[in-house]
């Protein structure tokens, strides 16, 4: 009988957390604590776990999502998508773990109404992830704004604290968001990323009145940077590493996150960049605070 109403409770739950593509933004406060690695590793969990995944590389260049894959440098159209011209099924590159890739580079998502970037967002996948790049004044771009969530990367370290919380703060003032998840990468311990997230966490909410989630951690792996030579990811190469099971993990928990609205839905008001430039140097604590 416990079983039969176990097996009930799972069902739901997945009915439950299919309503649409599931939209992750996905950035950091600093280029060195892994956002791109967590987006590749997360896509081919989430693709191994039977999930249709779309990745959004908005972060083009030598360390893209594309550029990391191997091969798939430049991977898909995502203009002639928005135009109309294509449809996404076509557009997108197909990676062999399972997921779909397609870059948006700058000037080829800017100019667009939230309704043509419905056509890329509530497509098939089950999940959307975007590496979301942040402009000069660490303001999201349209498209990472359609997000239901928004997910910070961050490592144990003062500076990399100090950064996420700088980071967050920036896209409190640019956009109004009062809600962050907070990923820590690169952990030692549980416990060294509980004390991190829960330090962070205090400061964020004493100082900008933000809420953040916990979204867990990622162990420390030497097989990482292994698996980035071999142009793969740690899911894929090393898929039985700590590292590995905690991307698997977050796949598995991500896909039960409540479903918000998108974040453009809930935050209208967009700072002038004067007013968010002359934000990012107020009520900024030290690293000794983090």
């Amino acid at each position: 009988m416990d079983k039969v109403v176990s097996d009930q409770a799972e069902g739901l739950r997945r009915l439950l957390a299919r309503s649409g593509s599931r939209v992750l933004a996905v950035t950091g406060g600093s280029t060195s604590v892994g956002c791109t690695t967590t987006v590749v590793n997360l896509a081919a969990a989430l693709a191994e776990q039977g999930k249709d995944v779309l990745v959004i590389d908005e972060c083009l260049g030598d360390y893209s999502v594309s550029a990391m894959l191997g091969g798939m440098r430049g991977a898909g159209n995502f203009a002639a998508v928005m135009r109309g011209e294509m449809p996404l099924e076509a557009a997108v590159a197909r990676h062999a773990l399972g997921f779909s890739v397609l870059a948006a580079s700058r000037s080829n998502r800017e100019g667009y109404s939230a309704a043509r970037m419905s056509a890329v967002l509530d497509g098939p996948a089950d999940v959307v992830l975007i590496d979301a790049q942040l402009n000069e004044f660490g303001q999201l771009s349209a498209l990472a704004m359609q997000a239901h969530d928004l997910m910070i990367v961050t490592r144990v370290a003062a500076q990399a604290i100090t950064d996420a919380y700088a980071c967050m703060k920036r896209l409190h003032y640019a956009h109004g968001l009062a809600q962050f998840r907070v990923l820590v990468n690169h952990v030692q311990s549980v416990t060294d990323a509980h004390t991190a997230f829960e330090n962070l966490a205090g400061v964020a909410g004493r100082y900008l009145a933000v809420s953040l989630e916990d979204a867990g951690c990622i162990a420390a792996d030497p097989r990482m940077a292994r698996a980035l030579e071999l142009a793969r990811c740690v899911v894929d190469a090393f898929p039985s590493t700590p590292a590995a099971r905690d991307y698997r993990h977050l796949a598995a928990e991500l896909q039960y996150w409540p479903m918000r609205p998108a974040m453009s839905s809930r935050h209208h008001w967009v700072a002038p960049t004067s007013t968010v430039t002359a934000a990012q140097h107020a009520d900024q604590p030290s690293a000794q605070h983090a």
